[in-house]
């Protein structure tokens, strides 16, 4: 399987964008997708998920309101809309995708995700 982020760029304070994920090799309305991120010097955190059968979504608590995850399962491929971005964002943006856990209870649990994109960096400038 194959996960292609992209979208990722440098942006202003309060600004938006949109970052996308391909997704190839598996059958895409199978799997739940999540978003992660990583600062630096910090640990991976969960942004967001979306389950197999939409509208199931869940959020981080740090961009909950801000940030909003959509599937295309026609365009296999997952979406992170990210709006009144703000310089604690600022991180390496991850795409990952869930084929085995039920993802109601493990939405939020990296080890869930047994595939991951190479990641597309945000930095959001003060």
């Amino acid at each position: 399987v194959q996960l292609v982020e992209s979208g990722g760029g440098l942006v202003q304070t309060g600004g938006s964008l949109r970052l996308s994920c391909k997704v190839s090799g598996r059958t895409f309305s199978r799997l739940s997708m999540g978003w992660f991120r990583q600062a630096p010097g910090k640990e991976r955190e969960f942004v967001a998920s979306i389950g197999r059968i939409t509208p199931s979504t869940w959020y981080g608590g740090s961009v909950k309101g801000r940030f909003t995850i959509s599937k295309d399962n026609a365009e296999n491929t997952v979406y992170l809309q990210m709006n009144s971005l703000e310089p604690e964002d600022t991180a390496v943006y991850f795409c990952a995708a869930n084929s085995d856990y039920q993802d109601t209870l493990y939405y939020n649990a990296e080890y869930a995700y047994g595939d991951w994109g190479q990641g597309t960096q945000v930095t959001v400038s003060s």
